[in-house]
């Protein structure tokens, strides 16, 4: 990895955006050996990244000027445009061969729209969106679909493997964001399926484990059936990936299955429904709680008994 000016201790990682995904990934870095250097909007994430041996940067520009790699985890476009182009942004404090990674999920055009402003500055970029709950941040077992040169990928190879266990070069800029795009349209179809078997299974009268369990076992068997169904059946949907999350990522691929002519009937179904998640103010729930949607619709809850 390239340092940029003498001061600069060399491995020094800036961290924007310590959200729920972001933070225990920045975490990680820390231990593994980074320095990292983080900012946030709120500001106790950055207070505890800094107890657990990070820095803390006032703003986004700052932590540019500080590292070598800037990397970005925010919830949408518009954040992740304000971050790196208003006059205290990342743009602002890069410097020639530095690696901007944006982790977040944003639009494939953004995506290529900053990537081209980073270039013009004489850095690089990657898109290197990511998979696996909270669970995956903290463990450090991340899907990662990555955008970009496959040379800058490679400088940044041991970076990647702190955070993700599965590390994929997906193509050009925009194709991490491409393949993120498709890795939430199964995701839904999952959430949504897993829902309406569950509600459906407690309306007829079955023991709602014991399906869990056995069509788990089968070719139904998934992510979320392992993960997600448990927790569904007991009423739990604490957070490992918001809703709303869920909700603007459907958009971003409906979006651009328009722009691209890509029928997608189901996704078009399953972002109603996590549209109905925020109208009734449940967008902070787990993205496994649209379960609750169906629900309404059937007058009943599907619960294991105490």
């Amino acid at each position: 990895m390239d340092c940029v000016c003498a001061n600069m201790a060399p491995n020094t990682v800036g961290f924007v955006g310590l959200g729920i995904m972001g933070l225990p990934m920045s975490k990680n870095l820390v231990d593994a050996g980074y320095e990292v250097v983080g900012h946030n909007r709120s500001p106790e994430p950055v207070d505890e990244l800094v107890d657990h041996g990070g820095e803390r940067a006032d703003t986004p520009q700052t932590v540019a000027e500080r590292t070598d790699t800037v990397i970005t985890c925010l919830p949408d476009s518009p954040v992740v445009e304000s971050i790196v182009r208003d006059d205290d942004g990342v743009l602002a404090g890069l410097s020639e061969g530095m690696t901007v990674i944006d982790m977040s999920t944003i639009s494939p055009t953004v995506t290529e729209e900053l990537a081209a402003d980073i270039d013009e500055a004489g850095a690089n970029m990657l898109d290197a969106p990511i998979s696996g709950g909270e669970e995956g941040a903290i463990d450090g077992t991340l899907s990662i679909m990555v955008g970009g040169d496959e040379t800058v990928l490679a400088e940044h190879e041991d970076l990647f493997e702190v955070m993700g266990e599965t590390v994929t070069h997906c193509g050009s800029h925009g194709a991490g964001q491409t393949t993120k795009a498709c890795n939430q349209i199964v995701v839904a179809a999952q959430m949504v399926g897993v829902s309406e078997a569950l509600v459906f299974a407690s309306k007829a009268g079955a023991d709602l484990e014991a399906v869990v369990e056995a069509i788990s076992g089968g070719a139904a068997g998934c992510w979320t059936l392992d993960n997600r169904a448990p927790r569904m059946i007991q009423g739990n949907f604490d957070p490992g990936f918001f809703a709303s999350y869920q909700y603007k990522d459907l958009r971003i691929a409906t979006d651009a299955g328009e722009a691209f002519g890509a029928p997608m009937p189901q996704t078009e179904i399953a972002h109603e429904l996590y549209k109905a998640m925020e109208t009734t103010d449940r967008g902070r729930d787990d993205n496994s709680g649209v379960m609750q949607i169906i629900e309404d619709l059937a007058g009943e809850e599907a619960r294991v008994e105490e």
